[in-house]
């Protein structure tokens, strides 16, 4: 594969990030090379875009923010793409959320993120990804442009909210574990991969020229979207298989990427 790459997407967190939620001490080096080159680069997470922002305050305009696994994109301040879910859907995904035993909901809007949530320990983990946060006493009342529902569980998600979820809404819906303890939902044409291709279509640059790095299953899209996709070594093994390539961990520093050798093609 000779085509030059034009586009880089990373997750954040299990990616880009350390387990400490720290960017790599060399980042800004490589994305100043990265502008040089002309090489589109973009954060690409469940996170809120107000908390990506934050992150990447010294660059904000220079960069792309593929929001809330794909629901929202971002670019120098404007919308170029979103995927939202009618208030009508929202309501029965937050009913239906809450029969499930031990989860928070956060409901991802355009202007901020909701919750319910009061355990202090609930919080500190939903702030570490939505800045933009309001308490609320009833979701079911919230006005605003809903974009996903984000799940916590400190118990799992994958083997405690998946199963329930999937089955009542999987065939309607996007429902994706993104880390051991969140599940989110959304459209059911969401995804960083959707993202992804439109943005291929409005910055024109092809399949060939796209790389991306992800660990978690909410990445399979968008890893498929992409020739060049990494996948960390620290990455879910499901997601290895599916990547073409392998990054060293994310705890790992200043450290080249490593080709597999014994990788499955998407």
């Amino acid at each position: 594969m000779t085509a030059s790459i034009k586009f880089i997407a990373t997750d954040m967190d299990g990616t880009l990030l350390c387990e400490k939620k720290q960017l790599p001490s060399d980042f800004y080096d490589v994305f100043n090379q990265l502008q040089q080159k002309n090489v589109l680069f973009a954060a690409a997470s469940g996170r809120q875009y107000q908390s990506l922002v934050n992150t990447f305050a010294p660059i904000k305009d220079e960069m792309i923010f593929i929001a809330e696994n794909g629901t929202l994109v971002m670019y120098q301040g404007k919308e170029l793409y979103s995927s939202t879910i009618p208030t009508n859907e929202i309501h029965d995904i937050l009913k239906a959320v809450k029969q499930v035993q031990g989860c928070d909901i956060v409901l991802c809007g355009k202007n901020a993120a909701y919750t319910e949530a009061t355990s202090e320990q609930a919080l500190d983990e939903i702030r570490k990804y939505y800045h933009n946060l309001k308490l609320v006493e009833d979701l079911l009342v919230v006005d605003d442009e809903f974009i996903k529902v984000a799940v916590l569980n400190f118990n799992g998600t994958e083997e405690h909210v998946y199963p329930v979820l999937s089955a009542q809404f999987g065939d309607t819906h996007q429902v994706v574990v993104s880390a051991k303890i969140w599940l989110d939902l959304m459209d059911k044409n969401a995804s960083k991969g959707a993202a992804i291709k439109h943005l291929q279509q409005v910055f024109d640059f092809t399949f060939e020229q796209s790389m991306s790095f992800g660990d978690f299953f909410n990445d399979i899209e968008m890893l498929r979207e992409t020739y060049h996709s990494y996948a960390m070594a620290n990455a879910h093994p499901e997601i290895k298989k599916l990547a073409r390539f392998e990054a060293l961990s994310n705890n790992e520093r200043k450290r080249p990427m490593n080709p597999r050798s014994d990788v499955v093609n998407v």
